[in-house]
């Protein structure tokens, strides 16, 4: 009779246990299925000040990244970053700005989403960290910063800013970019 009594105590709980393992399971799949309709996130990250070759280098970086579908992330002031968000917008991409302060009128014009951090150059992780890639240009300790984090994050980093960090995919025109993303995409998200 007491052993009847234990087993109706413990049946419950075993119940309960397996309906919460077949609950998490069903979870953890739909984890899954969103990880694999999200679009590519790819933070373009470079110098606030900077010449012609590299503004045009930016720009075609931004077609690249908007005409792959991905979504752009940067730090939505000026420079590369407005450089590389206007060749996005203009071939249809979505772009993100993580700004340094508390207004969204800080975002330069090709901006989609403004996100005002509040805390100023510690947003850099929060740019590195979004990211599935990240693609380097010129820069200078902000840029330097980004890249850093992203190779601390473990996230691939694209340099096309003769940055020569251990750790960096580095090409040496955009011309390759285009394969080189697609690689890494399937990469970020296998079977998507």
């Amino acid at each position: 009779m007491r052993r009847k009594n234990r087993v109706s105590k413990v049946l419950p709980d075993l119940v309960r246990i397996r309906n919460l393992s077949t609950r998490y399971a069903q979870d953890v799949d739909k984890v899954v299925m969103t990880l694999k309709q999200q679009k590519i996130v790819i933070s373009v990250i470079g110098g606030s000040v900077i010449d012609k070759k590299v503004e045009q280098l930016a720009y075609n970086v931004g077609i690249i990244v908007g005409k792959m579908d991905c979504v752009l992330v940067c730090g939505g002031l000026l420079g590369a970053m407005q450089a590389c968000s206007r060749g996005c917008k203009e071939a249809g991409g979505l772009t993100i700005g993580l700004l340094p302060g508390k207004d969204k009128a800080d975002a330069n014009p090709y901006i989609d989403i403004a996100l005002p951090t509040t805390i100023g150059y510690a947003r850099n992780a929060m740019v590195a960290c979004s990211a599935d890639i990240v693609i380097a240009l010129p820069g200078s300790h902000g840029t330097l910063s980004e890249i850093c984090y992203a190779l601390v994050y473990k996230r691939p980093v694209i340099d096309l800013g003769g940055w020569k960090r251990e750790g960096m995919i580095e090409l040496k025109d955009v011309g390759e970019l285009e394969p080189l993303i697609e690689k890494l995409k399937a990469q970020a998200r296998p079977g998507a």
